[in-house]
């Protein structure tokens, strides 16, 4: 598979680690950066991993920040992407299995390498199994068009 692979400064060391695992595993990784610890903004990284995905260059793809939130919650905006935060093997497998996660995210302050490694494998051997799971996805699927094409109603809050 080829996996587009994304980090922020603070993932950065987690993000070479699993760039070379990946490898070693027999897939092409597209490297998105940062490509060092100087400080960066995730969101632009995220984008651009959901937009390979959505243009079909790109399998899957594996986003790393500090905690896996804000990489998943920008991957999540590119429409069409369903990005699953997993900290465990389990939720790697059912990400995929049950959910048809297009993208796995991971925080580097909050799991070690060797684990996220194990995360990332189950991740990338898991397949989508369709059936009830296919059903549930689609109708994701279906409000996130419902919403793309105005339909649905919006509510906007404001933060200060």
């Amino acid at each position: 598979m080829r996996i587009g692979l994304g980090s922020d400064h603070n993932a950065f060391d987690m993000k070479e680690s699993l760039k070379n695992y990946i490898q070693e595993l027999g897939h092409e990784v597209v490297d998105y950066g940062c490509h060092s610890c100087s400080e960066v903004d995730y969101p632009e990284v995220a984008f651009e991993v959901g937009e390979g995905i959505i243009q079909n260059k790109l399998d899957r793809g594996i986003l790393c920040c500090g905690t896996g939130i804000g990489v998943a919650i920008a991957a999540g905006k590119v429409p069409g992407i369903r990005a699953a935060l997993c900290h465990d093997t389990y939720s790697a497998e059912r990400a995929q299995k049950s959910n048809n996660a297009q993208v796995l995210t991971m925080g580097s302050k909050v799991i070690g390498i060797e684990l996220a490694k194990q995360v990332v494998k189950t991740y990338l051997e898991s397949h989508f199994s369709g059936g009830n799971s296919g059903r549930k996805v689609q109708q994701i699927t279906d409000k996130e068009q419902e919403f793309l094409k105005g339909d649905a109603v919006h509510h906007e809050k404001t933060y200060k």
